[in-house]
């Protein structure tokens, strides 16, 4: 049975090269938890994943999901704003990072990410990224929500120094509804 390409499982292709046994992750909008799922088992025994959202449904959904597919050891849940990260880690020390940006799925659409704390996040996030780590954003538009938090983002990731940072954005052009994009920033390692 094939699977179609899609913005979520082309990042999670990308970071499955990155993150080993022993990795040290942060999902800065756990949602319903299926990142956090992901990443802590990539991380493994010895890995630690940091988990965190503003909405106590969402860390509530992460850990019953964590606590089903027993990992939740793995993972520290954080009740706090993505832009505060700096908080729970330390500088350099983390191998990757995943934001999915918008609204919780099936939740309150007045209650979603904003371009000024997603910005601040991402740069205390490159911050915290070991060299050769990555921030992945699947960035949802459309509808809504979303349209100055993209173009925002946006122009900030174009902005960021090529010797520093590799950015990568990818649109499935060809599908209709806006369909989220996908965009990895790798920290380059510098001599």
């Amino acid at each position: 049975m094939s699977q179609s390409v899609n913005t979520i499982r082309l990042l999670q292709q990308s970071l499955q090269l990155i993150i080993k046994e022993g990795a040290c992750c942060i999902d800065a909008t756990a949602g319903k938890g299926k990142d956090t799922l992901f990443l802590a088992k990539l991380a493994g025994e010895s890995g630690r994943v940091l988990a965190m959202d503003i909405q106590p449904a969402a860390l509530e959904a992460t850990e019953k999901l964590l606590q089903k597919h027993h990992v939740a050891e793995r993972v520290t849940l954080i009740l706090d704003g993505h832009e505060n990260m700096q908080k729970y880690a330390e500088t350099e020390s983390v191998d990757c990072i995943m934001f999915n940006l918008g609204y919780l799925p099936g939740g309150d659409h007045t209650i979603a990410t904003k371009a000024d704390t997603t910005i601040q996040a991402l740069e205390r996030g490159l911050n915290l990224l070991k060299p050769l780590g990555m921030i992945s954003l699947a960035i949802y538009h459309g509808g809504d929500t979303g349209f100055a938090e993209r173009d925002a983002v946006l122009n900030w990731l174009k902005q960021l120094d090529c010797k520093q940072y590799t950015v990568l954005v990818t649109d499935f052009y060809n599908r209709p509804n806006h369909p989220p994009l996908a965009v990895q920033i790798i920290k380059e390692r510098l001599n």
